[in-house]
C-alpha cells in the first residue's frame, strides 16, 4: 500500500510537473490533442502505462481534450504513485 503524502510533499512534487493542478486530494491535467483520433490513441498509450504502473486515472474525453485526474484511494489522498505516474503521462504527449 501506498503512504500518503504530506502537505509540503505534495507541494513540492507538484511544483516539478508542468501544467497539472491540485483539486482536493487529486492532481489534474486536461491535454489538448490534434484530433478526436489522436485523442483515442493518446488514452490508449495512457492505458498501457497505467496498467504497467498498476495506478488507473480517471479518464474525461471530450472531443480532442483528455483531462485526467490521479489519486490514491489506498492512501486516502496523494501518494508518489501519483507523481511518478504523472511524469510519465507527460512523456508520452
Amino acid at each position: 500500500m501506498a503512504e500518503k503524502l504530506s502537505e509540503a510533499e505534495i507541494v513540492e512534487r507538484l511544483g516539478e510537473l508542468t501544467g497539472w493542478t491540485r483539486d482536493g486530494d487529486e492532481i489534474r491535467k486536461t491535454f489538448q490533442l490534434p484530433s478526436f483520433p489522436s485523442a483515442i490513441a493518446f488514452v490508449v498509450n495512457v492505458g498501457f502505462l497505467a496498467e504497467a504502473a498498476g495506478h488507473h486515472p480517471d479518464i474525461d474525453i471530450r472531443w480532442r481534450k483528455v483531462t485526467l485526474s490521479l489519486t490514491t484511494h489506498d492512501a486516502g489522498g496523494l501518494s508518489q504513485k501519483d507523481f511518478d505516474l504523472a511524469e510519465q503521462l507527460d512523456e508520452i504527449i
